[in-house]
């Protein structure tokens, strides 16, 4: 039963941070939200994108996510369909 409610609950949090198209905003998703939708970003990864909006005042396009450490195109192309870069 604990682990149903777990699952239940970490399924409302990934649905709570998607647009209305179902993609997560890199500019406002926490790092937990980025790492649990996000396909070969873990916590680490996550929070170095946070950081880096932080630092830079956000992203401008989906494609300058390659200018954080360890997100390379290949991590890109294989989550654009899950992101956008709203302001």
């Amino acid at each position: 039963m604990q682990r149903i409610t777990l699952c239940v609950v970490g399924a409302l949090l990934v649905a709570g941070t998607a647009g209305a198209d179902g993609r997560v905003d890199i500019n406002s998703a926490g790092a937990e939200q980025l790492a649990a939708m996000l396909d070969g970003v873990g916590e680490a990864r996550a929070q170095a994108i946070v950081d880096y909006r932080e630092e830079n005042g956000g992203f401008a396009r989906v494609d300058d996510l390659t200018e954080v450490s360890g997100i390379g195109e290949a991590t890109l192309e294989s989550n654009r369909e899950l992101i956008r870069a709203a302001e």
